[in-house]
């Protein structure tokens, strides 16, 4: 390396000459003196060069119950297995390598030294000015078990709007209310995924006309019953209450999210008044109530005028059928078969969804007759 007239400002040292490369690198130039025309020789400069940079200790906030990490102001859902890994991530953010530092490489070795204490041993190489460097640091990182804010409201059964699955003229089926209940945590599932941590569903309880579900923030609530209306028809009402005020001095308001779901739910058989066509199975609700004639097998839907809920009374529920025996198919309009009870043959109507091929079919009997049913890998 040729020698340059340059002379260390600290020892009076020659300082070597830099290929034209390095002479054209800002990064070069002394760290501890910015901005300035000379720099130090090898020897001084490595006397006052720090490697690594990193904190005597650090404490991290973790909540016991979620494992998320407080950063910031905020909690943070961070992933992490256990806490070897949120120390491991912690101790990477703390720590600074000097910029003149070329092929930089390192490890950590993490020593659990006590259910809240980790050592982190890190080791770290690398190229300064051509000349092969190494350290060795250790890092102890202390684990403060909190409660989250969200963790916190889950255990103080915090919540914000509850949504009341309820019906016109009867009490929501089954799949009504596990439908409600699998809805509500899909939307939550899908809050969360997206970096909201107010998103819990805090009770679900089940009453004698339905379903109540307290949701940790109102647009959750009015998510959950908008749902519930387009898969299942019906309306929703919302219903705001002062509960008290935040912080600032702002009102907060818990609102409940009232869901009337349609009288007349799919498998329903009903009869409408002032008509003479015949009983309906019902398949729809959505918008406006739609089904299937029993009599003819032609399709049904209700006026916009009558929506989902038009004047009738229930008969029964497909669920009801009993399979009835075929005896004879007498014309395109009428098939013969023996009454599930009575066990006498009777003719009754036959729609166009009627197997004349088929030695049984499902029936209903009901204030209205004998009618044949759809059957269900039909329907």
């Amino acid at each position: 390396m040729k020698e340059s007239r340059a002379f260390c400002p600290r020892c009076g040292d020659t300082v070597p000459e830099r290929s034209e490369s390095d002479a054209n690198d800002e990064s070069a130039a002394d760290p501890l003196r910015p901005g300035a025309e000379v720099e130090l020789c090898d020897a001084c400069y490595f006397e006052d060069f720090d490697f690594v940079d990193a904190p005597d200790r650090i404490d991290v906030r973790v909540c016991a119950q979620c494992g998320a990490v407080y950063r910031g102001n905020r909690w943070v859902d961070v992933g992490a297995e256990d806490y070897t890994d949120i120390a491991i991530e912690e101790v990477s953010e703390a720590l600074a390598v000097h910029v003149d530092v070329e092929d930089v490489a390192w490890q950590v070795e993490p020593e659990q030294i006590d259910p809240n204490t980790i050592r982190m041993h890190c080791y770290f190489t690398g190229v300064v000015r051509g000349t092969p460097v190494e350290e060795q640091v250790m890092v102890p990182v202390r684990m403060a078990r909190q409660t989250c804010t969200r963790c916190g409201r889950i255990s103080g059964d915090y919540y914000a709007s509850i949504v009341q699955i309820r019906a016109e003229d009867r009490t929501p089926t089954s799949e009504e209310t596990e439908r409600a209940k699998e809805i509500a945590n899909q939307i939550v599932a899908e809050m969360e995924a997206t970096g909201d941590r107010n998103a819990f569903v805090t009770e679900v309880s089940e009453v004698d006309d339905g379903l109540n579900i307290k949701i940790s923030t109102n647009k959750i609530g009015k998510k959950i019953s908008n749902k519930m209306v387009e898969e299942f028809g019906g309306t929703v009402n919302d219903a705001e209450t002062l509960v008290t005020e935040d912080s600032d001095g702002n009102e907060v308001y818990r609102v409940t999210f009232a869901v009337r779901l349609p009288p007349y739910p799919p498998g329903d058989v009903i009869d409408l008044a002032d008509d003479d066509k015949g009983p309906v199975l019902v398949r729809s609700a959505r918008g406006n109530l739609k089904g299937v004639r029993l009599t003819t097998g032609e399709r049904y839907e209700a006026s916009y005028e009558e929506g989902d809920s038009p004047d009738a009374r229930k008969l029964g529920e497909a669920d009801d059928a009993v399979d009835a025996t075929v005896v004879t198919v007498e014309d395109d309009n009428a098939v013969q078969v023996l009454d599930p009870e009575s066990y006498r043959a009777k003719t009754i109507a036959r729609p166009d969804y009627f197997d004349p091929n088929a030695e049984t079919v499902p029936v209903l009997k009901s204030r209205a007759g004998l009618h044949i049913l759809p059957d269900e890998t039909d329907a």
